[in-house]
């Protein structure tokens, strides 16, 4: 049977050692995991999807007796989880810590993980991207039962999981609003058999407590959700990336987080909550330069040639700023290139890309993209989709200390993107097109 409500606290501390035992033992496992750069979009959903299905009655693979457990792995190691300033500030929103997150971790070392955790006994389920990267992709992707996504399908899953998990790629603002709507019925079950079967009296909290409680752990739930959805469509005022969706979601989430009693509803500010969010994601200071590019990073093989994108909250005139604060014995701009460069050679990339967000002095929100093709045949592919793609981002030279490069061994430019309605689930999809 499922496992009974809980504190996400709690699941999180089952669902670890669950997942230990699984490996120790060679049980069925079942893991929801988001995509490799592990933004707060991809915490949210995976634990969303992993909480709601391990624990909703008659919703979950525990029910049908085949022992498997959804356990939500955030895709980073647990050392990274400091990087990312806005996980540090979400999570005592929901009673946790650094230390209760299931990360890359808590699975066996990589270079041997087939044998300790053979695919057979494992199922994936896909959060906020619809293909399974690296190591983790060469070896499960055949084991992919479920995906729920807003970016553009790659076509590379094919489900038969006789629909016992959804095949969800749609577009929205947020993956953790259309999670929210796949999981509403199913939550709003699960809290209401919660109070009448007194789930918090069994767990050592006093009978009048259940609705409380429950109610409770629904909105420490619901603000995790609600913190992903708002920062992706800027607290829903963002009319590019805004749907009925993100809409739909934010209404059940608050519903939730007014169920708490007295002045707990009455105080939660949507507007303040986003504020507070969004400034510690933002907050880039205390981290070195190769920390920033590698806190939202992508990356993806086209053919014989790797591809990576950063993407970074802040304008290209503070990565400069930053790199002459790690070597101010040069100046700034001519420490910048050989970083990003040293960045790209670590990772076997031959085209590499900079996508920066940032507001201006109007309050208008802004783009930059950076493109550096490190070889001829690289070089060839980013003049294509300069030629294809650069007036539907309607790109525009940036006036900046950086030098652009054209050769026949590399090419490198840095524009201004008055397209700015589009982000990286746009722009990765017309790279690899070129590179195709």
């Amino acid at each position: 049977m499922s496992l009974p409500q809980t504190s996400l606290r709690n699941f999180l501390v089952t669902s670890k050692a669950l997942l230990r035992d699984a490996i120790v033992h060679q049980k069925p496992v079942t893991i929801v995991i988001g995509n490799e750069s592990a933004d707060l979009d991809s915490l949210t959903s995976s634990l969303l999807y992993a909480y709601i299905r391990s624990t909703a009655p008659g919703n979950s693979s525990l029910s049908s007796g085949s022992g498997s457990t959804y356990i939500p792995l955030t895709n980073i190691f647990r050392d990274d989880i400091k990087i990312r300033p806005e996980f540090l500030a979400l999570l005592p929103h929901g009673n946790l810590e650094p230390q209760h997150l299931i990360t890359l971790d808590d699975l066996p070392d990589l270079s041997k993980i087939d044998l300790q955790l053979p695919p057979a006994n494992t199922r994936w389920i896909l959060v906020d991207h619809n293909v399974l990267q690296g190591k983790l992709g060469s070896i499960y992707s055949d084991r992919i039962r479920g995906v729920i996504d807003h970016h553009d399908d790659e076509g590379k899953i094919r489900i038969d999981d006789e629909g016992k998990e959804p095949h969800i790629i749609t577009k929205s603002g947020s993956c953790t609003s259309l999670i929210t709507l796949y999981c509403r019925e199913a939550w709003d079950g699960l809290s209401q058999l919660s109070k009448v079967l007194g789930a918090a009296h069994s767990q050592g909290h006093d009978i009048a407590d259940d609705s409380s409680v429950t109610a409770r752990w629904d909105a420490q739930l619901a603000k995790l959700a609600l913190a992903s959805i708002l920062v992706d469509t800027s607290n829903l005022r963002s009319q590019d990336k805004v749907t009925e969706h993100d809409v739909q979601a934010v209404q059940y989430l608050e519903s939730k987080i007014m169920l708490l009693s007295g002045q707990d509803a009455v105080s939660f500010d949507r507007a303040k909550f986003h504020k507070e969010i969004n400034k510690a994601r933002k907050n880039l200071d205390s981290l070195r330069l190769q920390d920033i590019l590698r806190k939202d990073y992508k990356q993806w093989t086209v053919g014989n040639l790797n591809l990576g994108i950063s993407s970074v909250v802040k304008d290209l005139e503070y990565l400069v700023k930053k790199a002459g604060q790690e070597d101010p014995e040069k100046p700034a701009s001519d420490v910048l290139l050989p970083r990003l460069k040293e960045f790209a050679g670590d990772r076997g990339l031959q085209m590499y890309a900079i996508m920066t967000t940032s507001t201006s002095d109007t309050g208008k929100f802004q783009r930059q993209l950076l493109l550096w093709a490190l070889t001829p045949e690289a070089s060839e592919k980013a003049r294509k989709f300069v030629e294809a793609s650069g007036d539907e981002l309607d790109l525009e030279a940036w006036e900046g200390s950086i030098q652009d490069a054209d050769s026949s061994s590399e090419f490198r430019k840095i524009w201004r993107q008055r397209k700015a309605e589009h982000s990286r689930k746009r722009v990765a999809p017309l790279l690899k097109e070129a590179m195709n």
